[in-house]
C-alpha cells in the first residue's frame, strides 16, 4: 500500500492514546528537530526510533563508510551497504521507515563553524561519537547555543547515558562529569562491545529526547545512568555542576 498523509493519525495511534503524551506531544514532536552526531551503534538505534516516532527533522552527521565490523551492532546497515557512506544509507533507510519526516545529512567530521551551525539550527543534540575531542566540542557548542545534550556511550559490557539540559543555568555539562578530556586508549575496537548494549543506550537516548522535546515525563536531566549488562544492574547518580568547570564556569548560575 502506498503511503498517504491522511494515515498519520493511525501511524501514531499508540502515542495518541498514551497517557501524558497524546496529540499535544505528538504535534510538538512534529515541529522539532534533532542533531545526531555519529551514526554508529548508538546513533543507529536513536535515529530509527526518532524517525518512527514522527520527529519533524533529523540532521545526521557522520563521515565514515559502512564496514563489515559495524554490522554486529549498527542496525541501520545491511550487508549490501558495505563500503557506502553511512549518512547516505541512513538517509534512505529513515525515509523508507517514515516518509513524512525531514532528513538532512552532513557527510563530514563535524567541527568548527559546521558544528556551530548544526547545533544552532537544531532543538536538541544526541551525541553518539566515539572520541573525547568530538564530545568536548559538541558539549561546548551546546553550551554556547543553549541546547540540551543527550550523551551516550558504550564499551565492553557497560553503557552510560547522561542528560545535560543546557537551556537551564543550573545544569551541569559533560565536562563537569568528565573534566579530563584526554583520549582513552580503550575503545570498542580494542576492548569490544556487546552488540545489543549499544541498542539499549541508543534507545534510551531516543526516549530522553522525546521527553525533552515534548515536555512529557521526567527527563534524566543532571543524572548519569550506568547499565552493567553483564550483571543486569542499572544505577543512577546525580551530576553536580562544577564551579571550576573549564567549559561552563562562565555561564550564569541563575
Amino acid at each position: 500500500m502506498s503511503y498517504r498523509p491522511e494515515n498519520m493519525s493511525h501511524r501514531y495511534a499508540r502515542h495518541l492514546v498514551l497517557p501524558d503524551f497524546g496529540e499535544t506531544a505528538q504535534a510538538r514532536l512534529a515541529r522539532a528537530s534533532a542533531l545526531i552526531v555519529g551514526l554508529g551503534g548508538l546513533g543507529s538505534a536513536a535515529a530509527l526510533y526518532l524517525a518512527a516516532a514522527g520527529i519533524g527533522r533529523l540532521l545526521l552527521a557522520d563521515f565514515d563508510t559502512v564496514d563489515e565490523t559495524n554490522l554486529q551492532r549498527q542496525i541501520l546497515y545491511r550487508t549490501a551497504d558495505l563500503g557506502q557512506r553511512k549518512v547516505q544509507v541512513a538517509h534512505a533507510a529513515l525515509l523508507a521507515l517514515n516518509p513524512s519526516i525531514g532528513v538532512e545529512v552532513l557527510d563530514t567530521r563535524l567541527a568548527g563553524a559546521a558544528l556551530e551551525t548544526a547545533v544552532a539550527t537544531s532543538d536538541i543534540v544526541l551525541d553518539g561519537s566515539d572520541n573525547f575531542v568530538t564530545r568536548a566540542a559538541v558539549n561546548a557548542a551546546c553550551i554556547t547555543h543553549r541546547r540540551p545534550l543527550v550523551s551516550g556511550a558504550a564499551l565492553r559490557w557497560e553503557g552510560r547515558l547522561a542528560i545535560f539540559d543546557l537551556r537551564r543555568c543550573e545544569s551541569p555539562c559533560l565536562t563537569c562529569l568528565h573534566p579530563d578530556t584526554r583520549e582513552s586508549i580503550e575503545n570498542c575496537e580494542r576492548g569490544g562491545v556487546l552488540g545489543p548494549l549499544v541498542g539499549v543506550i541508543g534507545s534510551l537516548q531516543a526516549v530522553e529526547t522525546l521527553k525533552l522535546l515534548t515536555g512529557t515525563g521526567i527527563p534524566l536531566t543532571g543524572r548519569l545512568l550506568r547499565y552493567d549488562a553483564r550483571n543486569g544492574r542499572i544505577t543512577v547518580f546525580a551530576i553536580d555542576r562544577r564551579p571550576d568547570c573549564p567549559a561552563c564556569r562562565n555561564r550564569p548560575v541563575a
